[in-house]
């Protein structure tokens, strides 16, 4: 797959590696996709438009906050943007509402990665709220695109992410909306068709 190609669900992710700063250590280094698979870990990409800018930091605060649960579940959290490294690191140490940043920030100048995903919009340069959920063994199983003007909800990534780490060890099974750990699943078969009221309250 080529870099213009956009990756749909359900397929597989070319490795990529891109450089980040990492706030938890005060440093620079790089996230590859090769070695979160090969340490059998999720990947979660959640690309923002840019740095020093308005909505974005609000977004990456609410994702801080869901970091340490999002990590419990195997997965890697990476923010991602057109912006280098190094503006990385001076607007997460100036910005007060990403003091609870602890994930790598990484930098797409490029636009490489996120024209890999489908973000990017070459009018601007910069990458559309895109995120998405890598599984171990390399393959998209989450996608998520916004407009510049619209925050997400670091709650229902997390959602999914519980969702999807549920359903990656009952492969059966299925999660209907609003799905939480816990709760009931589905597990589809002919008996099911037209009977789901019943399934779920039986």
């Amino acid at each position: 797959m080529n870099e213009t190609s956009v990756l749909r669900v359900g397929q597989s992710v070319p490795d990529f590696t891109m450089e980040t700063y990492d706030p938890a250590s005060g440093q620079f280094g790089q996230l590859s996709l090769a070695e979160q698979k090969a340490a059998g870990r999720w990947t979660v990409l959640v690309f923002y438009p840019a740095d020093f800018t308005f909505v974005c930091p609000t977004e990456l605060a609410d994702l801080g906050d869901k970091y340490e649960a999002l990590q419990a579940l195997g997965a890697t959290v990476a923010g991602v943007s057109t912006d280098t490294k190094f503006a990385h690191l001076a607007w997460r140490n100036s910005e007060r509402l990403l003091s609870n940043v602890r994930y790598p920030l990484a930098a797409d100048p490029t636009g490489t990665v996120s024209r890999l995903f489908g973000v990017y919009d070459p009018g601007s340069g910069l990458a559309l709220r895109g995120t998405f959920i890598i599984n171990p063994a390399g393959v998209l199983v989450g996608s998520e695109i916004n407009f510049y003007n619209v925050g997400r909800d670091a709650g229902e990534l997390l959602r999914k992410m519980e969702a999807n780490a549920y359903l990656i060890k009952h492969p059966a099974e299925a999660c209907p909306a609003k799905w939480k750990p816990g709760a009931k699943t589905l597990a589809p078969n002919e008996k099911m068709v037209g009977k789901v009221f019943e399934a779920l309250n039986g």
